[in-house]
Formats: C-alpha cells, structure tokens, sequence
C-alpha cells in the first residue's frame, strides 16, 4: 500500500484529528505515494531506531514520539540528525502521540489496563476535551506489593517499579495513564481512586499522593508506552505488511 493509504487507515482508527498535542500526528517524514511494504515500529524516533529500522529494510517507521513538537523552524543539529538517516535510507516517518496513549482498544493505557484485568472500565485524563488513560476495578483488588511484582514481571522495566505506598491496603479502584500521568493526580484522587499506574513522577508527587491518599506505581516512560506500538504492529501485520519491532529501552 502507499504511505497515503496507511497514514489515512491510522489516522482514522486513532482519531488524530480529535486530539490537541503539541506533537504532530501523521507522516511527519516522506512523500504520500511512497510505496509500503515492510514497517518498522519504535517507540521514539531517535537515531539509534531511525538507524536500525533503515537497517532492517523499512519503508516506514512508525513512533509514539516523533521528531516533530510543535512544527520545525529548521532542520539542522539534532533534528538532521534524525530526519537525514530517514531520508538518505528512504524511509518515512509516522507517529501518533496523544491519539495512542487515549485509545479505547489499541491506546497504551488500554492495553496497560489489559494487564492488570481492570474492568468497569471509564475515561480517566482529560485533556482538552479527550481523555488519554483509562480507570477501572481490578476484581478482588491488589496488595501494593502484588500489583508492583505484576508491572515488574509484564514490563521488565530497566529502572524497575518505584512505590509510592499512600493507598489503602486493598487496591480496587486504579487509574492508568501511562507516560508522564503523574500530572493527572489530582484527577485521580477526585475521581476515588485508590492506585495511579503511570510512567514517571516529579519530585512533587510524593506529597501530593501521600496528601491524597492514593498509591502511586512508576513503572517507566518507555516501559508503559511499548504497548500501544506494538498493537499498531500488529495492526499492520494484519493489513499484510511484514513488520518488526525496534527496542532501545531509555531505563527512565
């Protein structure tokens, strides 16, 4: 299929239009009658997965993060750092940021909440009229120790789960907004829930989550945010193309 044809199946499923994001959303990378065979899927677009996807063969790359926030004044430093390997490879580039972090089904928050068997399920995180995480019940609920062996085992994230014990001893209600969530506490705690899964937290969070009560599990940026790749994965698998995963894990 074209880069066309794949941007626009994406672009419609993850309602890319419907977010406001400081990134942009799309092809950021490559001419619309580029032909697609072989995808390769990242989670940032850095050189080290630009490189290893022009390695592997690809005709696209597909990201959470880009290389373009906020529009490009110019393309020197760091950012032809990045955009020349894709373009001397013949490789294009598409990302979708806030649109795969709020998905229902294929979002990162989502297929997070598949992991820990939440049900009852209901928008959490709202962000400009759209909503970037989900809340549930995790039936028979968790000990902070038991849900944080559980994000250690199915994430293997490199700097491991760091607890912020302040919940009640039995979690039940859990909010999951992966990434840079912490930011959405105040969300949670209105909302009554008793844990907030998310990627990573400011040096603030500790008093605000222990002033709210609700326990809060880092289990890493990258590690929370592989998921929702790897369903755009295997989306793409499904429309015939042949598709691999790059992993550089940042640890952070």
């Amino acid at each position: 299929m074209e880069l066309s044809e794949l941007a626009a199946r994406y672009d419609q499923r993850l309602r890319v239009d419907d977010y406001e994001d400081a990134a942009t959303n799309g092809v950021q990378v490559g001419p619309a009658d580029r032909e697609v065979e072989r995808a390769a899927f990242a989670v940032d677009a850095a050189v080290a997965t630009i490189e290893d996807a022009v390695e592997w063969g690809a005709d696209v790359l597909v990201t959470h993060h880009g290389v373009v926030w906020g529009g490009i004044d110019s393309v020197t430093g760091r950012e032809y750092d990045r955009v020349a390997p894709l373009v001397d490879g013949d490789c294009a580039l598409y990302s979708a940021h806030l649109p795969l972090d709020g998905h229902p089904e294929l979002g990162n928050a989502a297929r997070l909440a598949d992991v820990l068997g939440l049900e009852n399920r209901a928008p959490f995180g709202e962000h400009a009229g759209e909503h970037l995480g989900t809340r549930g019940t995790a039936p028979g609920g968790y000990a902070a120790d038991g849900l944080e062996d559980l994000l250690a085992e199915e994430l293997d994230p490199e700097g491991g789960v760091q607890v912020l014990d302040f919940g009640p001893q039995e979690l039940e209600d859990v909010a999951v907004l992966t990434g840079s969530g912490a930011d959405w506490l105040r969300e949670a705690e209105a909302a009554g829930v008793d844990a907030l899964v998310t990627g990573e937290g400011k040096h603030k969070l500790y008093h605000e989550a222990r002033e709210a009560g609700v326990s809060v599990f880092l289990a890493g940026h990258y590690a929370t945010e592989t998921e929702g790749v790897r369903a755009l994965q295997a989306v793409a698998a499904d429309w015939g193309l042949e598709t691999t995963f790059v992993d550089h894990p940042t640890g952070l």
